[in-house]
């Protein structure tokens, strides 16, 4: 039985030869096809000839078109597949301006090859809408996800959230009313499993600190947001509208 991942091809645009062929490999052992680019003109020029992908891993710095011109010349010409930017660069203003541009996710390419793979598997996964719609109201309120682009609206306005901040509003407006723990958030962005943070229940303290940036970046839009409750000692909660 083939896996999966078999009949996906993935686009990697990347000038470095040597991390190219790297991750072309590890791709290969995992089931994906793979078409390589060391520039963006020749990633835009391939698909102008009606090719297509499942996916591409875009970096960010390359000399011919960097990787903010790519996406942006490939969303006009009318491409929405999935696209991660695999960069060194990794402080928040260039993954805030690669989501904004239409990006479903930023990785650092010191990450290991098992994370890039993980969160390639979740893009792709969110290439399929929440219920058949490209963006629908989920949660009650004035709460709209788009899963196709990882774009939250709040009452008409964007909210400018990162990738893992997406994934958690979409968790908790998913389970409305529900109870959500620290872990199965934790896990929902970085993999099951994953260990951070000091001692076993370490992992809280980031959960914590990114549900208060989450409530921040909606309060900066709605001063009276109060959507997202505190369950002491367990998690967080989306309440009914």
């Amino acid at each position: 039985m083939p896996n999966a991942a078999e009949t996906l091809l993935i686009a990697i645009v990347d000038d470095d030869a040597l991390f190219r062929d790297t991750v072309s490999a590890n791709l290969s052992e995992a089931g994906y096809r793979v078409v390589e680019f060391d520039g963006g003109q020749a990633a835009l020029d391939w698909f102008a000839q009606g090719n297509r992908a499942a996916a591409m891993l875009l970096d960010w710095q390359m000399p011919d078109l960097d990787g903010p011109a790519t996406l942006e010349q490939l969303r006009a010409a009318g491409h929405a597949l999935p696209v991660i930017f695999l960069t060194g660069l990794n402080q928040p203003i260039f993954e805030e301006k690669g989501l904004k541009l239409g990006a479903v996710d930023f990785v650092d390419k010191a990450k290991s090859f098992a994370i890039i793979l993980q969160r390639l598997r979740i893009a792709l996964g969110a290439k399929m809408p929440i219920a058949g719609d490209a963006a629908m109201p989920v949660g009650g309120g004035g709460l709209l996800l788009d899963v196709a682009s990882a774009r939250v609206t709040w009452n008409g306005t964007q909210v400018d959230l990162t990738h893992g901040e997406f994934k958690v509003v979409q968790l908790l407006a998913q389970r409305i009313g529900r109870d959500v723990g620290y872990r199965e958030i934790y896990d929902v962005v970085r993999g099951v499993g994953f260990e951070a943070g000091q001692g076993a229940d370490g992992y809280r303290a980031n959960v914590r600190a990114m549900v208060k940036r989450i409530r921040q970046k909606f309060r900066d839009i709605d001063a009276e947001f109060d959507a997202i409750e505190t369950y002491p000692g367990f998690g967080y909660r989306w309440r009914h509208a």
